[in-house]
């Protein structure tokens, strides 16, 4: 078999010698073998349900329907969905019942389909949003990522994805490679966020509903944490420089330490304090940012954290809960 990379990137060749994201680890996903993501070509998913936690526009009063895939390429030391991030959790499916997932929570009145952390599996969502657009899916399509994604495949799911929901992590590459052994995530962010800003201008620009939510558009994430408050308002820069007030931005203060950050010690052992949270706020005022949420004191990240139980995702062809077994 040609290690050759395909002339279309979201092809299912894609997942032979697997460049799908920055970590470009040319696993043979196709063969069973994980990449850098900890999946195979096998498509996954932890849960399907409605989810009130989004950004206003997102969830709005009857909420997002967020699909949450297992497997992550980025692996931040601090992340609160291991479950299905680090460990595995999640059940086979076909591309035919990702579709059908979509459909259903449409039919629950879901605002949009929210995919989270999916393009991994780029080549299977692509084809499940074609299947499900072919059989009656009228609701907008978010992308919610880590914001580490090669811009030749946010380019390649433009005709597909409507809003764009996108953490940008860090300015500094020396702590991204620290928290995140991505030490070129904020070059890659960066360009990512560039080519999520042209796709929603090449559709027209920014829309909401008559409801107040997002049918199209851009909304950056930056989760503040704890000692980083300089790096938070470095990062809010470079979405300024890049975006302006194409996109809207949220500001979080949920940092809650897992118990391996509460066990090293150190900044990331606490949570983040109202000053340092107050600093990033201001900051992001004065650069002019005119779509602006923020989160309340108190605020805990595993308030957040779904049931990972795989809700919304048992077909009638489908196993129990599973993990993949290790190579």
């Amino acid at each position: 078999m040609s290690d050759a990379r395909p002339a279309d990137p979201l092809a299912a060749s894609a997942y032979d010698a697997c460049e799908l994201c920055p970590r470009r680890c040319r696993a043979r996903r196709s063969q069973g073998r994980a990449g850098r993501c900890g999946m195979t070509s096998e498509l996954r998913v932890a849960r399907s349900a409605l989810h009130l936690w989004e950004e206003p526009p997102i969830s709005g009063e009857s909420g997002s329907g967020a699909i949450f895939f297992s497997g992550c390429p980025l692996g931040c030391v601090f992340c609160q969905n291991h479950e299905i991030s680090s460990e595995g959790f999640g059940l086979p499916v076909t591309t035919a019942r990702l579709a059908e997932m979509m459909l259903e929570l449409q039919g629950q009145g879901a605002l949009n389909i929210n995919l989270v952390t999916p393009l991994h599996f780029a080549p299977h969502v692509r084809d499940a949003v074609g299947m499900a657009r072919e059989a009656g899916l009228a609701l907008p399509i978010v992308c919610n990522t880590s914001g580490y994604e090669l811009a030749e495949v946010v380019r390649s799911l433009a005709d597909v994805v409507d809003v764009w929901l996108t953490d940008f992590k860090y300015a500094d590459g020396a702590l991204a490679g620290e928290l995140s052994a991505a030490p070129d995530y904020p070059e890659v962010a960066a360009e990512a966020l560039a080519a999520m800003v042209d796709s929603v201008r090449a559709a027209g620009a920014r829309s909401l509903g008559e409801d107040g939510s997002m049918r199209r558009g851009v909304i950056v994430r930056h989760l503040v944490l704890p000692g980083h408050a300089d790096d938070s308002c470095a990062v809010l820069d470079r979405v300024w420089e890049i975006a302006g007030n194409e996109a809207d931005l949220s500001v979080m203060n949920q940092y809650t330490p897992n118990e391996a950050c509460r066990r090293a010690g150190g900044a990331l052992s606490h949570g983040v304090s109202e000053e340092e949270y107050e600093i990033v706020l201001c900051h992001a005022d004065d650069l002019g940012f005119e779509r602006i949420w923020w989160q309340e004191g108190g605020t805990v990240s595993e308030s957040f954290v779904p049931a990972f139980d795989a809700t919304g995702v048992v077909g009638p062809e489908l196993a129990c809960p599973s993990r993949p077994q290790a190579l």
